[in-house]
């Protein structure tokens, strides 16, 4: 097949490979006709070169006489709601690039990929099956030939007016693994794999070009499908009986057997997929009885993305394989264990309504599937995100329930992962709240409706005002102040983040530069980055842009990263801080302390600060441990050579505590809140009259 187009989704290589290994010409064509996609039995078919097949029209493969009525054909057949069969006899030609014409049968079958509407062309050529009804044509007019039982591939019996064999050529008796003593003289009965009501009705004759498939038995047992025709012979004096045509059919099924389970399964675990999913949801709700229950399970691996960037894909598809092995041995019968993609899984467990029956079942089978496993020589300790919806109470049908379990694996994810969550109602008021919000978020950006406050940072030893933290500030007049800790999740979570945070950046820039030509002195601006920010190849490039249109020197710009970032890597961040940091921009910790990271993490950033979170600066003259913990990352901090900021000072107690531990810098509601940036020299004024 031809090379995979840059950015194809994973649903287009697969129907690639299938169309592929079809047995027929497969050829696929957009709503105007042009060729899409075709696959090496067409270019046999067809004459051409792949090619040259990608540069014609699907008219371009029909005789000229016929062209016209066929572009009246496909009008009506694009969009179709279902798989049409198209061709009757000789009726349909194809033009070959010789210019010779191939008698073929055709069925279609409607493709959506995104927007767009395709047609899937499957082509039969039969030019064999209609020589073998020529020759039984010939066989009606001129009576039987034994010279052309005898040569002909096709399997040929012959039979009387009621089903009784009378002769079988040689084709037939290597088709069936029967002597022709065997078969002369016994019913057709006995060679059908099923139940055929010959001996009573007798043999129908076949409509010309309505072949059925059928099985016939062999003689050691073995049964093999064949393609029928039954023609009846008529001589002066009336029927004589009836000819039975087949061919042997095995490949065919085979493909179209490989056929639909590729298109039910998936390619990598071969566990069915989401087709089948809901499939297997529509026969259970089918056949529950009033008080069974259905339950529906998403379940995502925490953090996998980072067995595949760490030790490699080989691993990571390793890992799948073991959990889809340990699911599928733990569900019982009548359940199911699916792959939806990536590392979520689904599974459908049944039971009878009597208590905690399904309860049980879920921990066992969840304690046995995320167990420690070994892949590779790796240990590799796994947790995973549940979300769980039930039938009837939560969904009567399955794309209802699988939207609800969804949405409970949301809130498994958003409650710190390594949870099950079962479906609520008010799940979906916070989830409808999120969307209004969002929606609000991004007029709020058009309408500049935010703005940008500035908090100060002291320098313990020298008491001066040394630099200034940007938060964002929402006035919204609909919902009025909304605090960040709640709109700032939600940017993340619709996808805004990008836009707010960008737009953060360069007002900062802009408001710091002009605060500092006010003051007389330069100052250090402080900005908060969200992890797609530093995935996005683009963002190097709009921090540039930012301080070169404010004026500001790149080692004035701190960048303050969430611990989170230090375990959920992908990679990319790693390499966009390392080029930021050659640039001269400083790198921060921020709420250093509530990740729970391994220090380890420290040694693979560029990192020049880490703030200690708030939380643990309130309780530092107090009798927990909160003095403890922020002694040691300070000795930390300074041992790798690193400041540390403490965030969230608010006493004169807590200002001496860490002074005297060698505490580098402070901000906090001691000093002063978050001001607008006019205001920065009056909040500097208190700040070194306090030092």
């Amino acid at each position: 097949m031809e090379p995979q187009p840059a950015g194809a989704s994973a649903d287009e290589e697969r129907l690639r490979l299938i169309i592929e290994a079809a047995p027929n010409a497969m050829v696929m064509v957009d709503s105007d006709g042009r060729i899409v996609l075709v696959n090496s039995e067409a270019e046999r078919s067809f004459g051409y070169g792949r090619d040259e097949l990608l540069r014609l029209r699907v008219e371009d493969l029909v005789p000229a006489d016929a062209r016209a009525a066929h572009q009246g054909y496909r009008s009506s057949y694009l969009g179709a709601p279902s798989r049409r069969v198209m061709g009757v006899g000789r009726e349909l030609h194809g033009l070959r690039k010789d210019g010779t014409e191939l008698p073929i049968e055709i069925g279609l079958n409607p493709i959506r990929i995104g927007e767009e509407q395709f047609v899937l062309a499957s082509i039969i050529d039969i030019s064999e099956r209609l020589r073998g009804q020529a020759a039984l044509a010939a066989a009606r007019e001129d009576g039987l030939r034994r010279s052309i039982l005898d040569t002909i591939p096709l399997c040929i019996i012959a039979t009387d007016c009621d089903g009784r064999i009378t002769t079988a050529n040689p084709a037939a008796q290597v088709l069936l693994g029967r002597r022709k003593d065997e078969l002369v003289g016994s019913w057709l009965t006995e060679i059908d794999a099923e139940p055929r009501d010959w001996r009573s009705d007798g043999p129908r004759e076949t409509p010309p070009g309505e072949d059925q498939e059928w099985a016939y038995v062999r003689g050691d047992g073995s049964t093999v499908p064949v393609s029928e025709a039954v023609v009846a012979l008529r001589g002066e004096d009336g029927q004589r009986g009836f000819l039975v045509v087949a061919h042997d059919i095995s490949k065919r099924v085979e493909a179209r057997q490989r056929f639909e389970h590729m298109v039910s399964h998936d390619a990598l675990t071969n566990l069915p997929n989401r087709a089948s999913l809901m499939t297997h949801l529509e026969a259970a709700f089918a056949a529950a009885e009033p008080g069974r229950r259905v339950a529906l399970l998403l379940l995502d691996l925490d953090r996998f993305q980072r067995v595949n960037d760490s030790l490699g894909h080989h691993v990571g598809d390793e890992l799948l394989l073991q959990v889809a092995d340990r699911l599928h041995a733990y569900v019982g019968e009548g359940d199911l264990v699916a792959r939806l993609g990536g590392d979520e899984f689904a599974l459908v467990l049944t039971d009878d309504g009597e208590g905690p029956e399904l309860t049980e079942r879920l921990e066992l089978v969840l304690e046995e599937a995320l167990a420690p496993v070994e892949v590779l020589e790796y240990q590799l300790a796994m947790t995973a995100s549940i979300g769980g919806a039930l039938f009837p109470e939560d969904g009567c049908d399955p794309a209802t329930l699988l939207r609800h379990a969804d949405t409970a694996l949301d809130h498994a994810k958003a409650a710190g992962r390594d949870n099950l969550q079962w479906f609520e109602e008010k799940m979906l008021d916070a989830t409808r709240d999120d969307f209004a919000m969002s929606t609000a978020l991004r007029r709020a950006l058009d309408a500049e409706e935010l703005s940008v406050v500035y908090q100060p940072q002291l320098d313990l030893d020298t008491g001066e005002f040394v630099g200034v933290e940007a938060l964002a500030r929402w006035n919204s007049p609909d919902l009025g102040p909304v605090p960040p800790d709640r709109f700032i999740p939600v940017a993340e979570d619709r996808g805004t983040i990008m836009q707010l945070g960008e737009w953060v950046l360069r007002r900062a820039c802009v408001d710091v530069a002009a605060a500092q030509r006010r003051l007389g002195r330069p100052l250090r601006l402080a900005v908060n980055v969200s992890p797609r920010q530093l995935r996005s190849r683009t963002w190097i490039s709009t921090v540039v842009d930012a301080l070169a249109e404010a004026g500001l020197e790149p080692k004035q710009l701190e960048i303050e990263i969430t611990e989170g970032l230090l375990i959920d890597d992908h990679g990319d961040a790693i390499a966009i801080l390392t080029a930021l940091h050659e640039l001269g921009v400083r790198i921060a910790i921020d709420d250093f302390g509530r990740g729970y990271s391994s220090l380890a993490y420290l040694t693979r950033f560029p990192i020049d600060r880490i703030k200690i979170d708030r939380s643990f600066v309130h309780g530092i003259t107090g009798p927990g441990r909160d003095a403890a913990i922020v002694d040691a990352v300070i000795v930390m901090a300074h041992a790798l050579g690193m400041e540390v900021v403490a965030e969230g000072v608010e006493t004169a107690d807590q200002e001496r505590y860490l002074r005297a531990r060698g505490c580098d810098e402070v901000q906090g509601f001691r000093y002063s809140p978050g001001v607008p940036s006019d205001r920065l020299g009056e909040a500097m004024g208190v700040v070194g009259a306090m030092s």
